[in-house]
């Protein structure tokens, strides 16, 4: 028998093909997979949206030993790859048809078998979404030989596994990006490493908060290289339990698993616009946290169903039998669940559907390959390997992106930003100190030359003063000394005692006068010329200094707003991480435990010690911190439905509507005892209770004064709880509730407006059941309260959560006649018509037709702009 693990074996095309063509072409078309509905087979276009899982059949080609013992028999099986059809013989006259994502023949070659099955599964997982590929089939019919064939002497025939590492490889960056890898065996129930066979138990973990499944004990291994990779996966294979047994030479006796985990550091390209400020344009860019995208690809190799009569299996092999054909069982069991939506899936019966458990109904994009032989003799195991593809078929997932915001990184590199900005800082106020320094040195020096200069020509008008004023003075002493003669002592000539020689006297006396006087004036304006010209001079580099120290002291000031700056957005940065890092969730969700399920086991301790009354007590207290932790206590006993009832009827209720009424608390307080007051709102009882004790009214104060998006989605929760009883409609709409919950949009948080969502579904819902029957009548409050432009715009909302409630909250306001022609006007109808066609969800979908085809005046309408349903 043909062998199909890594390396042994190959798939042979049978001889006998041609001879059973004609067989094959004689059946008639029956298809057991019943009418169209439940055979879904999309476009190509609508397959990248849809999360269904996918599913592709492959033929195996007759081994040697069927080649002889099938010789007088036609192939039970018959394929039809262009139209993605299989025929199952029944017997010479009757068939029966089955469809298909996609139909292999045996001839098809390794690598479309990957390009068909998970290359788009490889891809989603590179872009941040999980993604599954496995096989299923009998024992022998060549799951590992698709899946985990190494290709060591043929590179053609590598398998899905090296295949789909190579794509990795080659589409991430060894610098920012990372490749993990482990590889696991499912070996009779119990969860044994492949790359570390000490590590032989390990043990399933489940994220309470999130639901997801991880193995965090598995040996995780860096990969950088596919050589690297190929040689883990040798290890891995070479620790992998194999059998010989009559169906195939080495039959893999458990479910190989491995698990591909890929972070990669998404850049964000923006287009920057030059402007004028450059320097916030740059910060605006920094401050944009870089994101991080998480993909984990699961590669399931299934160990093969398998009769035991036909395998031949006994003793140890027969046990190993019996827990493989359980397990898979199992996945059968879940698989039929998912696709009759059944309220409960057992996938806690198995640790293979528990590690499976995002692969089918989850988050993940998967895509499944199984795997037939064409005996006649394995025919009812190959009709079984069918049905279970085809039920495989109708299980719908929620694809979901794993992305999130790096702030480490951000906060590092802003670190690194501070630290360059403080020490430019630092060397411009150097910078600016030595210039002021220089500038007054070289001020005092011109200060101290003009100085000298001033004396020195001050010093030289004041001697050409003097000398002038000496000249003149001995010019006139020469002109007495030579009137001295002539005119005697007294100064009369002799005989003459007013004559003509006393004029000419008196005369040159005035003009030395005159002269005398001039120069003297000259001297003054001399002075003073001097005078102001030192003044404005000494004034002058004064000036300049002083202009020169202002403009210095200007950018000193701007750069220590901008160090300011700076630290405030820093600041306001740890503040937004702190925010992010608190646990988020549904109300439901005890979010306020510090150690997870430790610690609510202590808080159940501390309530059976102390008792709860002692505990609601200490609501009361003046000291905050135990006023803070007591309300801790009272919201995770809350989110126990077994507490519930005890804790309103010792007053725990009214207890934590005082807290809200009293408005003497922070904001942690009151995030609390409102996540307390949303657990209790569940119960119908309770919500009497709350509306009779005016919870709603403090539930919508309380809305209008908190800022932090956690406070407002729990009290959003216990509002949107509140909604879904019939009979306090009215209250709600009285007391605030409604214009309450419209109110929280301006967080534009989406777990607040999942909530606010979840609350108007609610709502929406209460009225369209009063309204059918007759209780209530006019227009919807919640379109008299403003809600409709808010739910028009966020119909087609990017988070899937969101976009449900609100596409319900149409279809439920729309069946009340007198809500159209508001709806109409609103632009709700357009709205309408595109979850009439395009809602990944069925029963939303054909909800939204009914509706549209029910309403005389949404048929007018239609009719009117031509569109048809």
């Amino acid at each position: 028998m043909t062998s199909y693990r890594n390396g042994r074996g190959s798939m042979k095309n049978p001889s006998a093909a041609g001879a059973t063509a004609n067989l094959r072409g004689s059946a008639s078309f029956k298809s057991r997979a019943s009418s169209s509905s439940n055979v879904r087979r999309s476009s190509s276009g609508d397959d990248q949206l849809s999360g269904r899982v996918r599913v592709a059949v492959r033929l195996r080609p007759q081994n040697a030993e069927e080649t002889v013992t099938d010789a007088d028999f036609a192939d039970c099986v018959e394929l039809q790859p262009e139209l993605k059809r299989l025929k199952l013989r029944k017997n010479s006259w009757d068939s029966d048809t089955y469809e298909f994502d996609e139909v292999l023949t045996e001839f098809a070659s390794q690598k479309r078998v990957y390009e068909v099955v998970a290359k788009p599964v490889v891809e989603s997982v590179l872009e941040g979404y999980n993604g599954t590929v496995m096989a299923y089939g009998q024992t022998g019919t060549g799951k590992t030989f698709t899946l985990g064939r190494l290709g060591d002497e043929d590179t053609s025939a590598r398998g899905i596994m090296v295949r789909a590492m190579e794509d990795i490889l080659a589409n991430i960056s060894q610098d920012s990006d990372s490749v993990i890898i482990s590889y696991l065996q499912i070996y009779m129930e119990t969860i044994q490493d492949l790359l570390n066979p000490e590590n032989d138990n390990i043990a399933i973990v489940e994220d309470p908060r999130t639901g997801d499944v991880s193995v965090p004990s598995a040996t995780m291994v860096d990969v950088r290289s596919h050589k690297d990779f190929m040689e883990l996966l040798r290890l891995g294979e070479a620790h992998r339990v194999a059998t010989n047994t009559k169906l195939n030479t080495e039959s893999s006796r458990s479910h190989a698993i491995l698990m591909v985990h890929i972070r990669r550091s998404i850049a964000e390209t923006e287009s920057d616009i030059a402007s004028e400020n450059d320097h916030s344009s740059h910060m605006g860019n920094t401050l944009k946290p870089p994101v991080i995208r998480k993909g984990k690809l699961v590669v399931v190799d299934l160990a093969g169903s398998e009769r035991i009569h036909k395998s031949g299996s006994e003793g140890h092999t027969l046990e190993e039998a019996k827990s493989i054909n359980l397990s898979l069982s199992a996945l059968g069991k879940c698989i039929n669940a998912l696709a009759e939506n059944s309220p409960h899936v057992p996938v806690r019966d198995s640790k293979l559907t528990r590690l499976l458990k995002d692969s089918f109904g989850g988050t993940a994009r998967t895509s499944l390959v199984i795997t037939i032989g064409p005996s006649p003799r394995h025919r009812t195991e190959t009709a079984s390997t069918i049905l279970f593809g085809q039920r495989a078929m109708k299980v719908e997932n929620m694809l979901k992106i794993k992305e999130e915001f790096d702030y480490r990184s951000l906060c590092r590199r802003l670190e690194i930003q501070i630290d360059k900005l403080i020490a430019e800082n630092e060397r411009q106020q150097k910078a600016f100190e030595d210039e002021v320094e220089r500038t007054t040195i070289e001020a005092h020096n011109r200060i101290s030359e003009a100085e000298m200069n001033y004396a020195d020509a001050l010093e030289r008008e004041k001697m050409k003063c003097q000398m002038d004023y000496m000249e003149s003075i001995k010019k006139l002493e020469e002109k007495w000394m030579s009137n001295q003669p002539r005119y005697g002592n007294n100064g009369f000539s002799n005989g003459n005692h007013g004559g003509k020689g006393d004029g000419h006297v008196s005369q040159d006396v005035s003009e030395l006068q005159k002269m005398l006087q001039k120069e003297i004036s000259l001297r003054k304006e001399a002075e003073e010329e001097i005078r102001n010209l030192r003044n404005s001079q000494l004034l002058s580099p004064e000036a300049a200094v002083n202009a020169d120290f202002a403009k210095l002291k200007k950018l000193l000031d701007d750069e220590i707003r901008e160090k300011q700056k700076l630290e405030e957005e820093v600041q306001e940065l740890q503040s937004r991480l702190s925010q992010l890092t608190f646990e988020a969730g549904q109300p439901r969700n005890s979010q306020y435990e510090d150690q997870g399920n430790g610690d609510r086991s202590s808080i159940a301790n501390i309530h059976e010690q102390v008792g709860l009354q002692k505990i609601l007590s200490l609501l009361e207290s003046e000291d905050p911190n135990v006023r803070l932790h007591a309300v801790k206590v009272v919201a995770n006993l809350a989110a126990e439905d077994t507490n519930q009832e005890r804790i309103v009827e010792a007053g725990g209720l009214t207890s934590l509507l005082d807290l809200l009424r009293s408005r003497s608390f922070d904001e942690t307080i009151c995030r609390i005892a409102a996540g307390a007051i949303a657990n209790l709102a569940m119960n119908e009882t309770n919500q009497e209770l709350i509306v009779v004790q005016g919870g709603i009214g403090l539930l919508a104060m309380t809305a209008v004064d908190a800022e932090d998006p956690q406070t407002l989605r729990m009290i959003a929760g216990a509002i949107a709880n509140l909604c879904g009883n019939d009979k306090l409609q009215t209250r709600l709409r009285s007391e605030g509730g409604i214009k309450a919950l419209l109110g929280m949009v301006r967080s534009r948080h989406p777990d607040v407006l999942s909530q606010v969502a979840r609350g108007i579904a609610n709502f929406a819902k209460c009225e369209s059941r009063a309204s059918s029957k007759g209780t209530k009548n006019g227009r919807s409050l919640l379109i008299e309260d403003g809600a409709l432009p808010w739910i028009v715009q966020n119909a087609n909302n990017e988070a899937s959560i969101i976009r449900r409630h609100i596409e319900l909250a149409l279809c439920h306001l729309a069946q009340h006649e007198v809500n159209t022609r508001d709806m109409v006007s609103g632009g709700a109808l357009w709205e309408l018509v595109r979850i009439s066609r395009d809602c990944s969800r069925d029963d939303i979908r054909s909800l939204a037709r009914r509706t549209l085809t029910s309403s005389q005046t949404f048929l007018s309408e239609l009719s009117r702009l031509r569109i048809e349903i």
